[in-house]
């Protein structure tokens, strides 16, 4: 019987007894050959540009297929030697020699192991996108400048400073046969992406490095080629400890753990973008990770992580499960064994050749744009500078002490804005305000002139205990010294809870407040401080005109200077004065969207051009917006708790003339209401019957407007639609009538 893997191995799809083996076949054995066709080339060139015998490389290739892609957290990630540790490796090489190297490397998948066991996986995605990308760049430039050398029939130089002094030299001098072949490879790589699709299906460096070795071998070009042991299966690698230099062997060990680990995981991340399946456990991804390192560095292959460019090629050739990443390991061991003659026959220039432009590539403009926009390109650069001048562990080290030094200014120097006029001052804080601000906000403060009023904006994520202080202490010294502080405090009230000795330590979620421009005046200026005499404090009216002119105003300018020639509004919207019910908050909408039409009970009083007792403004924003501004809808909404409705059904208003004269266009309603068949709001007809009546009166509001010469004719024109609306004030809920069965549905998601 075929076993059943756990369904979380497909990716977006779930796997049934008996079709796993179907899918395997199908879309992963193929995705596995393509993988295959990429991994060997570059791991045959991250081997030599290690300075690590050839074989590690297809060593670390089958155990990164088969061991990480079997244990690993990530079902399409593909494991393999990578070019980002080429440099910390060639150094470790350098300095131990290959045995202590791969000890190393079995050493650092332990540390891995115990990163993973220790679940801090995410820590690493908190370093700095630009600090990755700059070790890449940094590792690139690296690679280029050494690879250069051999491609030139030179050997490279011992740091990447020497490799580039010496390169002129190296530009200048005699070339052989080696330089051809490398540059030959290159070209290549270069233009196979522009050739018909049914060739570039064979994946690029496959192909040069075949064409470059076939060529070579016709021509009967004397090149130095790969050298591998007779048998590969008889390695003779053992891991040896060093006799000595035991601090600098942990660092090696630390610098490759972290560095293969930090790769691995972006690597993750990167491809889980690329499919929408189950995404990667990071801690488990380490301990796949930790297993295969430990073997690899056992039977001597290089240090594995998660390639970004094999995984990519495993998601686009359509893999599916991890049989993928296993089975490009299989095949790897499968070619380099049966078929060790042809790898004997390619040349080492055209390894380099392809590692130069692998190297290029890690030095990615748009990359560089995109970290210049966010404003990180000096950690960018700084990590780049330090992999190239002085080693991988350096740069990195470097980007992270930047990152955070900016860190630490972007908090002292908050957004602290002081804007003058007169005399009214407007001071704007904005970020996260801490004692690191202190200073700053001190001396800022202590320069405004005194007697004046001043606004004192607070718009923090954050507000601690010193700059609580700060800003307490002086504000009761300039207003004891005769000046005025109205301190506006926009989103939660850092401050207000200090000056009411209510905790600061954290945001609570029962403490959110709307935003002022949805918030009712009653909410938002309860929240003000500092006025000394409560009499002195502004009426609501000219309280919300000032908000408007000081925040809203500059905002909006530009489209009311648009508005200011003329309105051109889609919809009519009519409904009841009442003060809980406004337009554009409940439809989203803005200046010249809603042409609006309000009364109590939003009533619409019919037979237009005989009733000498209708309302005549009514009638008169029907005919304009219609006639005139052409919108092309009509909206009545009611609503809850709806005063009008109540009157209808008690009989309220003696002692107002007026009102009762008004309601007495709600009288076709109250009949209807009593005629016609309950109204659905949702599934079941309110409970409350003046809720009930108000469905009604939208309906009956509805069947008046189209009793208007004007809106018929535009409706049965298809000019003009009719909308029913009622909104529930208490639950914040807008329903909109269905016009086929009556009944008023929830518009969206219901809101809490």
């Amino acid at each position: 019987m075929t076993g059943t893997p756990p369904s979380d191995d497909r990716v977006g799809v779930t796997v049934r007894s008996g079709v796993w083996w179907k899918t395997v076949l199908r879309h992963d054995v193929p995705a596995s050959l393509v993988v295959f066709l990429v991994a060997v080339p570059l791991s045959l060139g991250i081997a030599l540009a290690s300075g690590a015998p050839i074989v590690a490389g297809v060593v670390a290739a089958v155990v990164g297929g088969v061991v990480a892609g079997a244990l690993g957290g990530s079902r399409l990630q593909v494991s393999g030697p990578a070019a980002g540790l080429t440099v910390v490796l060639a150094e470790t090489i350098d300095e131990f020699g290959w045995t202590v190297t791969c000890a190393v490397t079995a050493c650092a998948g332990v540390l891995q192991i115990l990163l993973g066991l220790s679940r801090v996986a995410r820590a690493a995605l908190a370093i700095a996108p630009a600090i990755v990308h700059g070790m890449l760049a940094g590792i690139g430039v690296t690679l280029v400048l050494g690879q250069l050398h051999v491609i030139l029939g030179g050997a490279p130089q011992s740091s990447a400073l020497a490799n580039l002094a010496e390169l002129p030299g190296q530009l200048v001098g005699h070339h052989d046969a080696a330089a051809l072949v490398g540059l030959a490879t290159i070209a290549v790589l270069l233009l196979w992406p522009r050739l018909p699709r049914p060739v570039t299906r064979v994946p690029a460096p496959l192909a040069a490095v075949t064409l470059v070795t076939v060529g070579s071998l016709l021509a009967g070009v004397s090149v130095e080629r790969v050298d591998l042991p007779s048998d590969l299966l008889d390695l003779g690698f053992l891991p040896e400890l060093p006799s000595a230099g035991w601090f600098d062997f942990g660092l090696a060990v630390v610098t490759i753990a972290l560095i293969a680990s930090v790769e691995t995981l972006l690597s993750a991340v990167a491809v889980d973008r690329l499919h929408g399946g189950s995404r990667t456990n990071l801690n488990r991804e380490l301990v796949g990770q930790g297993v295969a390192n430990i073997a690899s560095g056992s039977l001597g292959g290089l240090p594995i992580t998660g390639v970004i460019v094999r995984s990519s090629a495993n998601v686009a050739a359509g893999a599916r499960t991890r049989a993928s990443a296993i089975l490009h390991g299989v095949w790897v061991l499968l070619f380099t064994v049966a078929l060790a003659g042809l790898i004997r026959s390619i040349p080492l220039a055209a390894l380099a050749g392809l590692l130069t432009y692998v190297g290029a590539k890690l030095v990615n403009v748009r990359t560089i744009r995109t970290v210049r926009g966010h404003g990180d390109l000096p950690l960018y650069v700084a990590t780049l500078l330090g992999v190239v001048v002085v080693d991988l562990l350096t740069g990195v080290l470097l980007g992270v002490v930047l990152s955070l030094a900016f860190m630490l200014r972007r908090t002292m120097w908050s957004g602290i804005h002081v804007l003058g006029r007169d005399d009214q001052y407007r001071v704007v804080v904005e970020g996260v305000l801490t004692f690191l601000s202190v200073p700053r906000l001190s001396t800022v403060l202590g320069a405004i002139p005194p007697e004046r009023t001043v606004r004192l904006e607070l718009v923090v994520d954050y507000l601690d205990h010193a700059a609580f202080e700060c800003l307490s202490e002086w504000q009761h010294g300039y207003e004891r010294a005769g000046g005025t502080v109205v301190v506006d405090e926009i989103g939660h009230p850092w401050y207000g809870n200090g000056r009411s000795r209510s905790p600061t330590v954290r945001r609570q979620e029962a403490t959110r407040v709307p935003p002022r421009w949805l918030a009712p005046w009653s909410e938002w200026m309860a929240q003000e401080q500092g006025v000394a005499i409560p009499e002195q404090r502004p009426r609501p009216l000219q309280r919300g005109t000032s908000e408007f002119q000081w925040r809203t105003a500059p905002l909006m300018r530009e489209t009311l200077m648009r508005l200011a020639s003329g309105q051109s509004p889609h919809t009519l919207f009519i409904t009841c004065s009442d003060a809980r019910i406004v337009p554009n908050v409940i439809t989203t909408s803005g200046p010249g969207d809603l042409f609006t039409a309000r009364n109590i009970g939003n009533f619409v009083p019919m037979d237009w051009e005989r009733d000498t007792d209708a309302d005549s403004s009514v009638g008169a924003a029907v005919e304009y917006a219609v006639v005139v501004l052409k919108v092309r809808e009509i909206v009545v909404c009611g609503h809850s708790s709806c005063g009008a409705m109540h009157a209808l059904l008690t009989g309220d208003g003696a002692g107002l003339p007026a009102l009762r004269k008004w309601l007495r266009h709600g009288e076709p309603v109250l009949r209807r209401f009593d005629e016609a068949a309950p109204v659905k709001l949702g599934d079941e007809p309110p409970a409350v019957r003046a809720d009930a009546l108000a469905l009604h009166n939208v309906l009956e509001q509805l069947d008046r407007l189209r009793s208007h010469p004007r809106v018929a004719e535009a409706e049965r024109a298809g000019e003009l639609t009719l909308t029913g609306m009622y909104f529930d004030v208490g639950a914040a809920q807008v329903y909109l009538l269905d016009g086929e069965t009556g009944v008023f549905q929830p518009a969206g998601v219901k809101a809490g």
